[in-house]
């Protein structure tokens, strides 16, 4: 189990009009954390046939409520969003703003670009920069993270540009369709920004369905991307994204929780390509995949298991035991139906799904 959520449980905090809110408690954490849970947000996760604009709106239900509810907490005051480019731009938050009567004072911001060296990855590089600053404000920012290294480089770029003109941040509302390694980077930041700004609050972190994992090697099937693929292994799921992509069959055979956010917005060529790359790719393997481990790998345990065990993999604690013992039920039923279908049969037909989909994107 990921260490930072040794202990934790997922606590709801509202169910309201469809948008299912939980926090993190039971952690020692500086922050507060959140997964937020809607069926736009179920549908761009589970559904790579999602793209262009869409890939926004779908994040704009859940958004507006959270705000909502920060507003109501009195967690922001004059709003400044940092956009990381491009990723940024998938995220609604001026206009949830805007529909919340939270006035936005500006927007800023930053290009962090990898720098390549012999082909590898040697760091990141500010490329492009236009900083507002909003003394005592919440920074609003929007962006998948993953390794969190882009998240670090340009929080650490605009504290200091805060501190060079001697204003200061109140707060950070970070929404993020991201990895558990986020929390490790907040926490991190957190303590090193109170050690000039001591009376800063800290992140405030909303996960759409949950907090995931990202690979650390190819996985079962042999071509995840690690530091990049996510998937549910230590991590924390909503349980309504569970249902969801369990009672889809094929969903959690999928190459990650998210594509390539900016391809999918903005190259949506290049985000076809990876999708049907990695389904060629199954099913050119299929006869040597383990297809149980490569279940096990997705559902983030071994199986079979015990509700009890079940319920503490998941950090469902504080979910009602109805709800968990529906969700128990539905994954035996799921593991036993699915072991009858050959995953070569699965990704013929995503392939020809997603084809027939998104034939009028091709190039």
């Amino acid at each position: 189990m990921f260490e930072a959520l040794k202990g934790v449980s997922l606590k709801p905090s509202f169910n309201d009009n469809g948008v299912a809110c939980y926090s993190l408690t039971g952690g020692n954490f500086k922050n507060r954390y959140y997964v937020v849970s809607e069926k736009g947000t179920r549908k761009l996760l589970n559904q790579p046939e999602v793209v262009g604009f869409e890939v926004y709106t779908c994040l704009l239900n859940a958004t507006t409520r959270m705000m909502r509810h920060f507003v109501h907490q009195d967690l922001i005051s004059s709003a400044n969003i940092l956009s990381i480019l491009r990723g940024a731009l998938n995220y609604p938050l001026e206009e949830s703003c805007y529909r919340e009567g939270i006035r936005v004072h500006d927007i800023s911001f930053l290009s962090s670009e990898r720098v390549f060296h012999n082909e590898e990855i040697a760091g990141l590089e500010i490329k492009y920069s236009k900083l507002a600053m909003v003394p005592d404000s919440t920074l609003l920012i929007g962006d998948i993270v993953a390794t969190g290294e882009t998240l670090i480089h340009c929080l650490r770029y605009v504290t200091d540009h805060y501190r060079k003109h001697g204003a200061k941040l109140r707060n950070i509302v970070l929404f993020t369709i991201g990895g558990t390694t986020g929390i490790t980077v907040m926490e991190r930041l957190t303590e090193e920004i109170r050690e000039f700004w001591p009376e800063f609050e800290g992140f405030i972190a909303v996960y759409y369905e949950g907090i995931f994992s990202t690979y650390q090697d190819k996985g079962a099937c042999g071509i995840q991307v690690p530091n990049v693929d996510f998937y549910w292994k230590d991590g924390v799921i909503a349980p309504q994204f569970r249902q969801e992509t369990l009672e889809k069959r094929d969903a959690i055979f999928e190459k990650c929780i998210i594509y390539d956010g900016g391809a999918r917005r903005y190259e949506i060529s290049d985000h076809i390509h990876e999708v049907l790359d990695y389904w060629y790719g199954i099913r050119e393997r299929a006869d040597q995949i383990d297809k149980k481990a490569l279940l096990d790998e997705r559902l983030g345990y071994p199986t079979p298991i015990s509700y009890e065990d079940w319920i503490r993999e998941n950090h469902y604690e504080l979910i009602s035991e109805d709800l968990c013992k529906k969700l128990y039920r539905q994954e035996q039923v799921y593991l036993n139906r699915i072991q009858h279908v050959p995953l070569k049969n699965i990704a013929n037909k995503r392939i020809e799904e997603f084809e027939s989909a998104l034939a009028r994107y091709r190039i």
